[in-house]
């Protein structure tokens, strides 16, 4: 007999990211529907009981808070003047070329987030693909993948700007596949990387 503790052929819930349930809404539509062929649907659950089910998944998959060594107040600073918020949100500030951070010390593990910093290819985050358009006139635009479809593509550079492409008018289009739109900050002093992961890790959002 299986140990409770361990489950069956299901998933493992006790991570930050679930792959069929990557948002909040993604995860109460999974419960409600059900995935085929083996997770029935939960069509017995009224709104708010989906909303609770999700909430006690999200709660499983959170990183417990961690001792790090760093000062997060040194990191806040440190954040602010890399030019860190050009790319990412934090608490409704910032921009969205890169994943939101509110709440990534609960969904991250201190050595994540560590790596993240010094080797961001290693692990990169779905649906920030990097492609790279050539023109049929000359030049080139790099940036991440907003949306696709068979005859356009939407891309954003690492200024923010949104570009719009014709496939057909493209002299080529190249995923960069295992490559991060993000720097490693490799450069940067061990106490400052530091100061950066214990920033980040204090972020849980509204917990």
């Amino acid at each position: 007999m299986a140990r409770m503790d361990r489950g069956g052929r299901g998933p493992n819930l006790r991570r930050p990211k679930l792959p069929k349930a990557a948002t909040d809404e993604e995860l109460r539509r999974v419960i409600s529907n059900g995935l085929a062929p083996e997770m029935p649907g939960a069509w017995q659950l009224s709104v708010r009981e989906v909303a609770s089910v999700a909430g006690y998944v999200r709660e499983m998959g959170k990183i417990a808070v961690e001792i790090v060594p760093g000062n997060p107040f040194n990191g806040e600073t440190l954040f602010a003047g890399r030019g860190c918020s050009g790319c990412h949100i934090i608490n409704g500030k910032g921009n969205s070329a890169g994943p939101e951070l509110s709440n990534t010390g609960a969904r991250r593990s201190a050595a994540h987030l560590r790596e993240s910093l010094l080797q961001p290819q290693a692990d990169l985050p779905d649906g920030f693909l990097v492609v790279e358009a050539e023109l049929a006139g000359g030049g080139k635009v790099r940036g991440v993948k907003l949306n696709e479809d068979l005859f356009s593509i939407q891309v954003r550079d690492g200024g923010g700007r949104v570009h719009s492409f014709q496939k057909s008018a493209l002299k080529a289009l190249t995923r960069k596949t295992g490559e991060s739109s993000m720097p490693a900050f490799t450069s940067l002093p061990a106490n400052e990387i530091d100061d950066l992961v214990a920033y980040l890790a204090s972020l849980r959002g509204n917990q």
